[in-house]
């Protein structure tokens, strides 16, 4: 079964508009938070999102 990237960006977007100063541009810190934030059981679910939303935290501070 897939994991759909509009799963992904959808869940990743709603946890950093409800905790915008938790995350940052460390890929561990981020997973840690989504496993502690979500109730997400599978690693690669966890891990594409906790990657995403350091992506774009790394952008939004390059910018």
């Amino acid at each position: 079964m897939a994991i759909k990237p509009a799963y992904v960006k959808k869940t990743a977007k709603l946890l950093m508009d409800r905790y915008p100063d938790a995350f940052g541009d460390d890929f561990e810190h981020n997973k840690e938070l989504v496993e502690e934030l979500t109730n997400i059981q599978s690693k690669s679910v966890r891990n594409r999102i906790a990657g995403y939303v350091t992506r774009k935290q790394r952008a939004a501070q390059a910018a």
